[in-house]
């Protein structure tokens, strides 16, 4: 009875003479998550350095709905590669199919004056099937992901260039262009925050917690090793606190972008499946041992498939929000896309290896390279030596990584 009490509130249950210390079990957590925790750490004191470097400028509220704005396709391009990678493949096409998409909304808006939603829907299934036509030769025929999508970011790049003559299309519509520059719109009485944002922020506070509490409850239905109730209060504080600054942050401006509802859309359904949804399992058990998962009755050509085609619908939006921010449709788009996309993926945690990483890693890795261009641009430094630094920090997360599995191994 006892017992059941106490896993109905969630408190850990009393210590025992074989349970861990708090310590202990503290210590590995952190062990057990640290490349996770390492980045999270990492891009917290990125930020608090460029807010006291640019004088506070970086956190201002118009500085940090721009942040969204303008990482917004990288953002959404990394929680694609993010995925490829773990099922231990490559997309080097990522650009260029974006660029191709963009150009071809912009074809079918400016020339054709088709309505924008039906562009939008159109453009979709044109990533779907080029990441299909990429994932056939992948899955089915047994070509290496690099030979073909580098063969793909060629065809893309070249196609796009023949579709726009190499022009710039433009103007889009209004309701295109809010996609990625528009923001919720206002209601309820006025006060000095933005309504909608004050009450978007109030559910996730508390999907969050449910979702803290439910895995609490979970790992001790099962016995598992959890948080001291005490670090995980003070675990639920800390998130409630950095849902209260963002939201109160944004609200003070002209609310949520539309673009982060998006993003945020895909989060919650990209992490879902990844997480808790059988073929996410396949996806991680591709990665990790091919050879075994196809032992275990794992459909690896499908899984394969289908990773590609997701990549390529996120691959089309991502190219759809650029499009929508230049307000144009422009043959330069998408360069380096596919760079800045698999920086993140590792940054945030994958493994060249595969079968390591999750997609809220992505979203912090490509936070770290945001925020690292703005700053950087705040506060002067030149195009040439961002590269150089964001070369740096690619290669210490990956070299963090390498170090973090021989320490484990040994």
């Amino acid at each position: 009875m006892t017992t059941a009490t106490q896993h109905s509130t969630g408190s850990a249950p009393p210590p025992r003479a074989d349970r861990p210390s708090t310590g202990a079990l503290l210590l590995h957590t952190v062990r057990a998550n640290m490349r996770q925790y390492g980045m999270i750490i990492a891009l917290a004191l990125i930020v608090v350095l460029f807010q006291i470097w640019t004088d506070g400028t970086l956190l201002l509220p118009n500085n940090v709905s721009n942040i969204v704005q303008q990482n917004s396709y990288i953002l959404i391009l990394a929680m694609g590669m993010m995925i490829v990678i773990i099922a231990g493949h490559i997309d080097l096409s990522v650009g260029s199919l974006a660029a191709f998409v963009g150009a071809a909304a912009a074809v079918m808006m400016v020339k054709h004056d088709m309505p924008w939603g039906l562009a939008l829907v159109v453009s979709l299934l044109i990533g779907a099937i080029a990441g299909a036509w990429q994932g056939f030769w992948i899955a089915y025929v047994g070509i290496p992901s690099f030979i073909v999508t580098l063969a793909g970011m060629l065809l893309f790049r070249g196609a796009t260039q023949i579709m726009l003559e190499g022009q710039s299309l433009a103007p889009f519509p209004g309701g295109f262009q809010n996609i990625a520059q528009g923001f919720l719109p206002e209601m309820g009485p006025y006060t000095q925050y933005h309504n909608p944002t004050l009450v978007i922020g109030l559910l996730v506070i508390a999907l969050v917690l449910l979702q803290e509490w439910r895995d609490r409850r979970r790992q001790l239905a099962y016995e598992l090793d959890v948080l001291p109730f005490n670090l995980w209060l003070l675990k639920c504080v800390a998130i409630v606190a950095a849902v209260v600054a963002f939201t109160l942050t944004l609200a003070s401006y002209h609310g949520v972008p539309v673009v982060l509802l998006i993003m945020c859309a895909l989060l919650i359904a990209l992490g879902f499946v990844m997480r808790n949804a059988v073929i996410g399992r396949h996806v991680y058990a591709l990665g990790g041992n091919k050879a075994a998962a196809k032992l275990s009755g794992v459909k690896d050509r499908r899984v394969t498939f289908l990773v590609f085609v997701t990549m390529g619908t996120l691959a089309a939006l991502a190219g759809c929000v650029y499009a929508a921010r230049l307000n144009a449709g422009t043959p330069q788009a998408g360069i380096n896309f596919e760079l800045e996309a698999i920086a993140a993926a590792f940054i945030g945690g994958a493994s060249m290896s595969g079968g390591v990483g999750t997609v809220l890693g992505a979203i912090i890795g490509a936070l770290v390279l945001g925020v690292l261009n703005n700053g950087m641009s705040l506060v002067g430094i030149g195009t040439d030596y961002q590269q150089v630094i964001k070369g740096l920090v690619l290669l210490a997360a990956v070299g963090f990584d390498v170090w973090n599995k021989r320490r484990v191994g040994s």
